[in-house]
């Protein structure tokens, strides 16, 4: 990735995330709307907590859809966040074991054309269950967004499920071992069960949706170092 130093920011715009609002479902990149404004793709395996991390996030009970049957939305989901210029995405789960290998591989090269040819796409929110994070999904996500010099705010979701020592104890392995990537990734403990981590997430959000931020120093979101 570029040299360019990570920043946090404390924008002079912020987006009412409770008004977030459905737009539509697409196959594929070339189904997707306009190319213009900004958006933010959330991403992860089917069993990360992404759907209620975006219900979290705009409190909403039933935004995003959730099932217990990971793998089974497979198309791109596209939120407004007030207006139309400003954008959630919500990628399909990739890289369950149960889904078959073909649609894998399908998922897999509509994820890379979406990262590398979408010019309004901002930023990455890649979600990883503290528990199993750096899989090899997670890592393909990463050298992707490294190719497409994309930055990358890693949610270590489920973070309720360990001890609190033991949960920091996780984040700063992760930290350590994305110490390579520092310069373009950030990452923070999240919870959508006791909504532990939403004011962080916001910020990064209205960093990259809002073209108006102001950089500052900030204590809340941290590289990844």
């Amino acid at each position: 990735m570029s040299e360019q130093q990570p920043t946090s920011i404390t924008p002079s715009m912020t987006l009412a995330y409770q008004h977030t609002r459905f737009i539509m479902s697409a196959p594929t990149l070339a189904h997707c709307p306009a190319d213009t404004g900004a958006e933010v793709a959330f991403a992860g395996r089917s069993n990360a907590g992404k759907s209620s991390a975006i219900n979290t996030l705009t409190r909403q009970k039933a935004l995003a859809r959730t099932s217990k049957t990971p793998g089974r939305t497979q198309l791109i989901n596209l939120f407004a966040v007030g207006d139309d210029d400003h954008r959630i995405v919500d990628l399909p789960g990739y890289g369950f074991a149960k889904v078959p290998e073909e649609v894998k591989r399908k998922w897999q090269h509509h994820l890379s054309e979406y990262l590398h040819g979408r010019q309004s796409l901002r930023g990455i929110v890649l979600m990883m269950d503290i528990r199993h994070p750096l899989t090899e999904f997670d890592q393909q996500m990463l050298a992707w967004a490294d190719e497409a010099d994309m930055p990358v705010h890693i949610l270590l979701t489920k973070s309720d499920k360990l001890k609190r020592g033991a949960a920091k104890n996780e984040l700063l392995r992760v930290r350590r071992a994305l110490h390579e990537w520092e310069d373009m990734v950030t990452v923070q403990l999240f919870s959508s069960h006791t909504k532990s981590g939403i004011d962080e997430l916001e910020k990064r959000l209205n960093q990259w949706l809002c073209p108006t931020s102001t950089t500052i120093d900030d204590q809340d979101t941290t590289p990844a170092s």
